[in-house]
């Protein structure tokens, strides 16, 4: 759903010139939240900029035709269908590399084609519970429970995009295509393990698998006297600045806080600490204190903070945009900045088939090869 359109958004973002291939039905996610047209929902706004629509039935000899012009002219394919399923509308590393050897063809799975689970199929919320992420809601929440967002998907989608770069790449060097292949599963059991691998890294394991200081639910935003704070000192300047903040310089001077060696010993101890003496200040005081000697802060903001949050709009984070059919949108920006390079918006998300003719078009197709492989008189 979101896995493969997000990480061609990235690519869009970065310059590339993406083209959606959707079914005369068009993305599911067009008709997923607020939406003005029938077709052009927000949650599929928010995934599908930088990209030109075209539709193709791949079912159809019309769609096959269309599929193979456009991978002859393509430097990658990228594609989330299981294999089965693929392999019947012409989805294949093997056939398509034929009309291009130099083809970077890059199939989007939940679990790989190889393996105990191969082929089954997945989304996000499948992925958090099977690569431990739902459980580690448990460990701190008491019972386990999805994130409230699709990290799976939205990790995932960076791992294909830094994937992609780096098959094309690696075709820069060698002349050569490549068949990728990016599995969610293995994608976010990696992630998840980055610091939760623990004694494990060790064989035999030299203790528990989960991060401490994470895994106990101690370090966690804290109720300040008007609000919620995160702080997390990390160096000993650090919780020096943070005690003197406080008023109370010489909490240093226990040997539980003394040195970070002393600190990652007595976690337990450490940040009941830290809650208590944040609820002596209001946020405002807080962050006076801390932002002038540099401790790492933050106060907890909603969603809907981050609408007229100052450094957003100060790096110009929010970009307002005149589509011509939805009328004023707002948008974000990609996070990349690239010295002396624009990277705005430069495509709006397309209405469904928008750019049908005009790719057909560049691939060489006279128009009335284009009436015939779209149906003639259909609006495309």
């Amino acid at each position: 759903m979101i896995f493969g359109p997000l990480a061609c958004q990235h690519l869009g973002d970065l310059g590339a010139d993406v083209i959606k291939l959707e079914p005369p039905e068009g993305d599911l996610t067009r008709a997923i939240g607020p939406r003005k047209s029938k077709d052009m929902g927000a949650y599929f706004m928010n995934c599908n900029r930088s990209k030109r629509s075209v539709v193709a039935d791949l079912k159809t000899e019309e769609g096959q035709v269309i599929l193979h012009k456009l991978v002859k002219h393509c430097d990658v394919l990228v594609h989330s269908t299981r294999s089965a399923g693929a392999a019947r509308i012409g989805l294949s590393f093997d056939s398509l590399s034929k009309l291009n050897p130099r083809l970077v063809f890059c199939h989007l799975t939940g679990y790989g084609d190889a393996g105990e689970y191969g082929g089954r199929p997945a989304y996000d919320d499948i992925i958090q519970a099977e690569s431990g992420l739902a459980d580690l809601q448990r460990v701190v929440g008491g019972a386990p429970r999805f994130m409230p967002a699709i990290i799976a998907d939205k990790v995932s989608g960076l791992h294909a995009a830094v994937g992609i770069m780096a098959a094309l790449m690696q075709r820069v060097r060698t002349g050569r295509g490549q068949d990728l292949s990016i599995s969610m599963f293995e994608t976010m059991a990696a992630f998840n393990l980055v610091e939760h691998q623990w004694g494990h890294v060790f064989e035999p394991p030299t203790g528990s698998m989960g991060y401490p200081p994470v895994s106990m639910g101690t370090r966690r935003p804290y109720p300040t006297r008007d609000g919620f704070l995160a702080v997390l000192p990390y160096t000993d300047a650090h919780w020096h600045a943070f005690f003197r903040a406080a008023g109370a310089p010489q909490m240093m001077q226990d040997p539980r806080f003394s040195s970070f060696e002393a600190r990652q010993r007595n976690v337990p101890a450490v940040w009941p600490e830290v809650e208590r003496q944040l609820a002596k200040k209001t946020n405002a005081q807080w962050q006076e204190l801390l932002g002038r000697d540099g401790v790492p802060f933050a106060i907890v903001k909603s969603l809907e903070d981050l609408r007229d949050d100052p450094h957003l709009a100060s790096v110009g984070f929010w970009q307002a945009h005149q589509h011509p059919t939805e009328g004023d949108l707002r948008l974000t920006r990609s996070p990349f900045e690239f010295k002396g390079v624009d990277l705005s918006v430069r495509k709006l998300p397309p209405r469904l088939g928008e750019h049908t003719r005009e790719v057909l078009a560049e691939c060489g197709c006279g128009p009335d090869q284009i009436d015939a492989l779209t149906g003639a008189g259909r609006q495309v």
